[in-house]
């Protein structure tokens, strides 16, 4: 399906809009690409609650979870590059990881969030490094790996960095900005440059309201000894939106998490992928490795969501089941969400990329109208 960038924009312009008149959008900006060139490109509103600054075209926000597909990509090139199957165990790599009848877990698992170790029983720091990581070497799984996923919130990010160290030698912050960042010209970071903070926009906590579906899995998010709080709560630390706005958190490199960037850059990135893995005359992916991205590894009820979700490896699709879609029409779509309405993916049958940042979150932790209405106006 080719897409005319006037009568994409005609469409979704108004929708775009009438995401500050109707759903209280602060500042906001959409990216969409096709065939490795952006044919929208539309943001607005403001980077402060007192609207003293304005959205540029090169202004930059968190991105939260959306970091963890630019995350994945880097721990996939990792393994492309040093022709490693996903079927091989991740001890292979990482032999301390082992302990608690972990050994058998494979690198598949890992990245489709089948291997269960989505909470720690450790209390450990979220800026402690080196205490996550020896907690997940001594989790036992809260699973069987490999019958069932479900989201790994916070520690899927020290997982990826972890196997892009112990393969690479590279931490997973510098990989991204080595092998895909500075090549491909992007302004989307892991750990944000002191010199870089004028151009953030100020991120704002969700204004209270009616909880979004699923209602169980919001519920379960505020009381203790939960799946649901387990997970979002381990590693502790960094819970607070607003404590997210300052420098020095802007400059750790969480990958869970921790990406800032623009919308542009995202799309850009996803119309890499979108394209066979080749941008701007570069080849950053085989088409193997492209279709590790697309084939679903897991697909069902999720253990954390408590609703259907679907995994490749390392990236959200849609479920079998799904009653919205996320991704677009096409089957072989790919992405990841970030909290608040962030959103990102891309879509190879059609060569087309998207991606909806903004600052003032919504309830959801899943793409909410903001977004979804925007890719439904792509569809039409």
């Amino acid at each position: 399906m080719q897409f005319g960038a006037d009568d994409l924009r005609q469409r979704l312009e108004p929708v775009f809009r009438n995401n500050f008149e109707r759903f209280g959008e602060l500042g906001a900006a959409v990216s969409i690409w096709q065939d490795g060139k952006p044919i929208v490109d539309l943001h607005g509103g403001f980077c402060d609650a007192r609207h003293e600054k304005a959205w540029e075209a090169d202004t930059v926000v968190l991105v939260w979870s959306a970091t963890k597909g630019i995350g994945s990509a880097c721990a996939l090139h990792a393994l492309q590059e040093h022709r490693i199957n996903i079927d091989r165990r991740v001890t292979e790599f990482w032999p301390e990881f082992a302990h608690a009848d972990k050994e058998k877990i494979t690198l598949s698992q890992l990245l489709s969030h089948q291997a269960g170790l989505c909470a720690l029983d450790a209390q450990v720091d979220i800026l402690d490094y080196s205490a996550v990581i020896r907690a997940l070497e001594v989790q036992k799984p809260l699973w069987s790996p490999g019958t069932a996923h479900g989201y790994h919130a916070r520690t899927f990010g020290f997982l990826l960095d972890e196997l892009v160290r112990r393969i690479t030698g590279r931490t997973l912050s510098q990989y991204w900005r080595e092998v895909f960042a500075q090549p491909l010209n992007l302004d989307l970071w892991i750990g944000l440059p002191e010199e870089e903070n004028s151009r953030v926009a100020t991120v704002y906590p969700a204004k209270s309201g009616r909880p979004p579906e699923p209602k169980q899995f919001y519920s379960d998010l505020t009381k203790p000894g939960t799946l649901a709080r387990k997970t979002f709560t381990s590693p502790y630390g960094l819970n607070s939106v607003s404590g997210m706005n300052t420098p020095e958190r802007r400059a750790q490199p969480i990958v869970s998490f921790g990406g800032i960037g623009s919308a542009s850059a995202l799309a850009k990135f996803y119309a890499m992928l979108a394209n066979g893995g080749q941008l701007d005359g570069q080849t950053f992916f085989s088409e193997e490795t492209v279709a590790w991205m697309t084939a679903t590894l897991a697909d069902g009820m999720d253990r954390v969501f408590q609703i259907p979700t679907a995994f490749s490896a390392g990236f959200m699709k849609d479920p079998r089941t799904a009653m919205r879609r996320l991704f677009g029409t096409s089957p072989g779509a790919f992405g990841h969400p970030g909290a608040g309405g962030v959103h990102a993916f891309a879509d190879p049958e059609n060569r087309l990329s998207f991606a909806y940042v903004m600052n003032q979150m919504e309830q959801s932790l899943l793409p909410n109208e903001k977004s979804l209405r925007l890719v439904d106006a792509i569809y039409l």
